[in-house]
């Protein structure tokens, strides 16, 4: 008799008694199995993104990086967009000595303009899709590696234009076009006064002058940034720190000039006032004279306050001269006015007239030099924050996990 042969007939053999329980007790097992829970799902990692935050107003330290937890959801008529690169303004710089009356209280996110890649849309958004190249608009908050904002605060990137230089576009671009349009009304054989001509305004302030024929531009600069400054345009570079600028003005246009573009504020408004010819404009835009340090000067705050220009009514009337205000910040509820700038720097950047001019790209780490780069009027145009973390840096931080995983092995095994 075989193996299986013996063991069917020891089953045959088997009692019924013996058969019944051995049956009751595979229906428990299989009773017990169904009623224990399932297996958890594997755990997700976390979902975190870093941001630039202001802990509070001072110095450049008050900047730092935090990582924020949870994932962000675009809502209706929202996008969701994965930064790429991030523009840094003189707002900003305000902002952190608590100047910039427009930022919410610290802690906050700092940013108003940026580029990066669409990753998410919300309900109603058609004009929007995964995947765009999109530059942006926004109050704050766009200093992030992820950020959700209104897809009307977005702009596709034209062909051609890096992410860099187009979270260099917006914010100094539209400035400089309404103001030297909308208000200025720049014309054939007029000149205009442009301070900070290295600066990211004053570079494309520069270059949308030269899109009318025959305009005179003096810029202001220190004199190791001329060169730069007449390669983009500036007919006549003046060294502010060692001139006169309203006497290197009257050497070559004795009547003054047409328009004067004031970032400086205080003593300097009422210098451009007097300088402007009969049926000049002068546009205020900045208080730049309130930056002397890190931290909010009292004395600067005081001696600008003591300085602001004023005039009245009659005065105005008899000098034939236009005074303008203008910040791009207070025109966030007028969106079609800015569509319409944008589309229009678009066609003059697709037309090769104009171009973002990119100074330095810093990562989020070292914000405090980025400021610094900028507050002490070293670059020549525009300085970006970049959110991406160089591959070094992550060559670097999973060095040191290892490292920390090999010491926590070691202690275990002692």
């Amino acid at each position: 008799m075989s193996g299986e042969e013996a063991a069917a007939a020891a089953q045959q053999q088997q009692k019924p008694e013996e058969q019944k329980k051995d049956t009751k007790q595979e229906s428990k097992a299989e009773e017990e199995q169904q009623q224990q829970p399932p297996p958890p799902p594997p755990q997700q990692p976390e979902v975190s993104y870093r941001s630039l935050v202001l802990s509070g107003y001072g110095g450049y330290d008050k900047v730092k990086v935090v990582v924020k937890k949870g994932a962000l959801v675009p809502k209706a008529g929202e996008i969701l967009v994965r930064m790429k690169a991030c523009g840094l303004n003189f707002a900003d710089l305000i902002a952190r000595q608590g100047l910039y009356d427009k930022l919410s209280s610290p802690p906050v996110t700092l940013g108003m303009e940026g580029s990066g890649i669409v990753e998410a849309v919300g309900e109603g958004v058609t004009d929007r899709k995964v995947g765009d190249k999109v530059m942006m608009l926004n109050k704050s908050g766009l200093w992030q590696e992820v950020v959700v904002l209104p897809a009307n605060q977005s702009f596709i990137i034209p062909d051609g234009m890096s992410f860099e230089e187009a979270a260099a576009f917006l914010v100094n671009y539209i400035t400089a076009y309404m103001m030297i349009f909308d208000f200025g009304n720049l014309r054939p054989n007029q000149s205009i006064l442009i301070h900070m001509a290295a600066g990211g305004v004053g570079t494309a302030a520069t270059q949308l002058s030269k899109t009318v024929k025959d305009v005179t531009i003096f810029g202001t600069s220190s004199a190791s940034k001329h060169d730069a400054i007449k390669e983009n345009g500036v007919t006549h570079p003046i060294d502010y720190r060692t001139m006169d600028y309203i006497e290197e003005v009257r050497k070559t246009s004795p009547k003054g000039v047409d328009i004067i573009l004031d970032p400086l504020g205080g003593s300097d408004t009422c210098k451009a006032f007097n300088l402007l010819k009969p049926m000049g404009k002068l546009i205020i835009y900045g208080v730049a004279n309130l930056l002397t340090g890190q931290k909010k000067n009292i004395v600067a705050l005081a001696k600008t306050w003591w300085n602001q220009f004023s005039i009245n009514a009659m005065q105005l009337l008899h000098s034939n001269k236009a005074i303008c205000g203008f910040h791009l910040g207070y025109l966030d509820e007028e969106s079609e006015l800015i569509q319409s700038a944008v589309t229009k720097l678009i066609e003059l950047y697709k037309q090769g007239k104009i171009r973002p001019k990119v100074d330095s790209v810093w990562p989020f780490e070292q914000v405090a030099d980025a400021m610094r780069q900028m507050q002490e009027r070293k670059n020549i145009g525009k300085v970006i924050l970049s959110p991406e973390v160089k591959k070094e840096e992550v060559k670097k931080e999973e060095a040191t996990k290892e490292v920390k995983e090999e010491a926590t092995k070691a202690k275990k095994e002692e």
